[in-house]
């Protein structure tokens, strides 16, 4: 008598107590066979948005499959702990330029993030105003889709493209248009030291002044915040510059020079500690301040013009500001609506921490929400992959 073949099913029913699959081919059993909305985990360090189901884990599809330094590229599949991929780019003096956030000490969680987890939310950090965000790095995905179809997307060089880019949009899409199972990256060097140039003091205002005014240097900022209350005290000002050490002094000192006029500007080059150092970019790209603070926690994206004004109505605790004021990282009250608190504006604001009964991310458009909602129905048709967690 031939061998029974395993209808889907019957796979689903035996992995439905360890939904962890160890090969591409086995995530795609998974999905085709489940009867019930699945909810996917990378790391488990970043659980954001809200979504019910099965817990479908990508820990085990890992391992650095190619890594090309001369090509500049690095595939490995999306439960790689970035760990890994830090610590082997280091060993060619090469790095994750878009310096992706740790979202393990603002959110209290443990485990290590992965690259899949990082491309499916797109996290990047403060040098994404000099060299770009995680989705301008992407170069491939492999992906199983809401059918439990294997898709590549991409491959391996940095290509113009005609219609439809579906790298780019899986990165952010938190797995609601497909699971990824392999990333293929662009890399850049590393750099020979960094210096910051900081001013004490100064108002939100002034110092967003300041941030847009060091942007528009030819001085090559990769990094630019300001703490209206920082843990060094007064009100902090950063700017940063990277690159071989006599560029990074010479830089850094024109830019004291250009912002003598907002107040007195310090630079600290090469610095192994305090807010000028690495560590202390750190705690910029990490929303550090919050971390141990009550309260919700919200991601804030505006005109770095309209800024201070935004800030000003949102009836916060704390605020940080990144991307030259782009980026407004607010502490409020347990529970409240800092998007009703702003109104109308020109961004979006997401809920990263916090018990407040709004939605997690920005409500979309009409036309936006139409566009995204066809395109789910397209790789999702059954609608079982994180559903609801951008909603």
């Amino acid at each position: 008598m031939p061998p029974r073949v395993r209808a889907p099913q019957d796979i689903f029913e035996q992995k439905k107590t360890d939904m962890t699959p160890k090969t591409e081919a086995e995530l795609a059993e998974m999905i085709a066979a489940a009867n019930g909305p699945l909810r996917i985990k990378g790391g488990g360090t970043r659980p954001i948005g809200r979504t019910t189901g099965e817990e479908l884990r990508t820990s085990s599809l890992s391992g650095i499959s190619l890594y090309e330094p001369g090509a500049l590229t690095i595939v490995a599949g999306a439960g790689t702990p970035l760990s890994d991929i830090e610590k082997t780019l280091a060993k060619e003096n090469q790095r994750l330029a878009f310096e992706p956030m740790d979202h393990r000490p603002l959110l209290g969680t443990t485990g290590e993030p992965t690259l899949g987890g990082m491309a499916a939310a797109n996290v990047s950090g403060p040098r994404r105003i000099a060299v770009g965000a995680c989705r301008d790095f992407m170069l491939g995905v492999r992906r199983v889709d809401g059918a439990g179809t294997i898709i590549k997307n991409g491959g391996r060089v940095m290509k113009n493209v005609t219609g439809y880019d579906l790298v780019k949009l899986m990165t952010g899409a938190y797995g609601t248009l497909g699971v990824l199972t392999e990333v293929s990256l662009k890399v850049l060097p590393d750099v020979e030291t960094m210096g910051t140039v900081m001013l004490h003091g100064l108002p939100d205002d002034r110092a967003i002044a300041a941030l847009s005014t060091a942007l528009g240097s030819p001085f090559e900022a990769t990094g630019a915040a300001h703490f209206p209350k920082s843990k060094f005290g007064e009100p902090l000002t950063m700017i940063r510059v990277e690159g071989f050490e006599a560029s990074v002094t010479y830089r850094a000192q024109k830019l004291r020079d250009l912002l003598n006029g907002y107040g007195d500007a310090e630079i600290a080059v090469g610095a192994t500690e305090g807010p000028g150092s690495a560590e202390g970019w750190k705690w910029v790209r990490d929303a550090a301040a919050f971390a141990d603070q009550p309260g919700d926690v919200w991601r804030v994206s505006v005109k770095p013009s309209e800024a201070a004004a935004i800030a000003a109505r949102m009836s916060a605790n704390a605020v940080q500001y990144d991307w030259g004021g782009g980026l407004i990282w607010a502490l409020a009250d347990a529970g409240h609506d800092l998007r009703g608190a702003i109104g109308p504006f020109d961004g979006h604001a997401t809920l990263i921490r916090g018990i407040a009964d709004v939605p997690v991310f920005q409500p979309e458009p009409p036309a936006l929400a139409t566009l995204t909602k066809g395109l789910r129905a397209k790789f999702d048709p059954r609608g079982i992959l994180n559903p609801g967690i951008m909603t």
